[in-house]
């Protein structure tokens, strides 16, 4: 079983132009869609696709349109008590693929909204595979909450996943020691961010890209899949590094495809699965998701991870990066 747990979510509505993006111009829209969403929604939406067990646990009211929506769609959900209404975010895609989105705050929490979302994961995770920690936090969480969460799963028996970003990752990765997730997944600009290196140069050498997340791994961090975009994506854990390259696509929306990125590498862990095995799948779902329209997440049989190529990386001397994490970094 998969617990996911979205600790800010929101409805997601994608709005697809007919032209580029204009500022100030008056624009027409192709089609209009909006789910209840959320980065830990998203991942068990693709879990309940692939027919595995999963639980989404978010603050929302049990009564409330966003429950409703998500068990209308056959998802288990646990919903806590929340502190305001759900955000909405807002997501523009164009029609060569290029995305922009607008994502609101939430609404603020305390510390018994995050008392309340900490006891249903811990709970749920005696009896799960994995705890995937995902999305942003809502006002008023402290940085390090997912970091002191993924600590206190320690010895639970569920592997944990952290997909975060700006200051709640930058929490994480300092608190590598203590929290030590199974997995983190950044993108080239978060992984970037973490070790001082140039977000472009990280996106576009897989060789880079391994050398900045072999710090998180020597920090702490079990593995690291850094997913490049059309690049595709870098995993890196204590055996080895491997990069893959993703099949040719048409990109539809991007919103998304990071999420069934992690939730590839997860199925194909609860398969059993070798590392390169996993960054294979987690780059098919990956591509699956960027080739549809708004926040889809794809059916298995959308998914094609043999069209996937996965070679191992092998730094040379002047690759081989330092067990600390950057100076410029730490200095956040």
């Amino acid at each position: 079983m998969i617990v996911t747990l979205t600790a800010n979510p929101s409805f997601d509505r994608t709005i697809a132009l007919s032209s580029r993006l204009e500022r100030g111009g008056v624009l027409r829209a192709d089609a209009v869609l909006e789910q209840a969403g959320g980065k830990g929604v998203n991942i068990s939406r693709a879990a309940h696709a692939a027919s595995v067990e999963t639980v989404a646990v978010f603050p929302a009211a049990e009564d409330s349109p966003f429950t409703d929506e998500l068990r209308r769609a056959g998802l288990t959900c646990a919903p806590v008590a929340p502190t305001g209404p759900i955000r909405v975010n807002l997501t523009l895609t164009e029609t060569d693929g290029t995305t922009t989105k607008i994502n609101s705050a939430g609404a603020a929490s305390d510390h018994a909204l995050l008392g309340r979302l900490r006891a249903a994961v811990t709970t749920l995770a005696d009896e799960a595979g994995w705890v995937v920690l995902a999305g942003s936090l809502p006002p008023g969480a402290p940085d390090g909450w997912y970091a002191e969460v993924a600590a206190a799963l320690t010895g639970a028996g569920a592997k944990v996943a952290v997909d975060t970003s700006d200051q709640p990752l930058i929490a994480l990765a300092d608190a590598l020691g203590s929290a030590r997730p199974d997995i983190m997944k950044p993108n080239a600009e978060e992984l970037a961010l973490l070790t001082g290196d140039d977000p472009a140069t990280v996106e576009s050498d897989p060789a880079a890209a391994a050398a900045a997340a072999r710090r998180l791994v020597d920090a702490g961090a079990g593995a690291v899949l850094a997913t490049l975009g059309g690049a595709g994506a870098v995993l890196v854990t204590s055996e080895g590094a491997w990069r893959a390259t993703p099949p040719p696509i048409t990109v539809v929306s991007t919103v998304g495809a990071g999420d069934s990125s992690l939730f590839g590498y997860v199925l194909a862990d609860l398969r059993n699965a070798e590392p390169p095995e996993r960054l294979r799948l987690a780059v098919a779902y990956g591509s699956a998701a960027a080739s549809l329209p708004g926040t889809t997440i794809p059916a298995p049989h959308q998914v094609r991870p043999d069209l996937v190529e996965v070679h191992p990386i092998s730094p040379g001397p002047e690759q081989v990066p330092e067990p600390e994490l950057s100076p410029a970094r730490e200095q956040r």
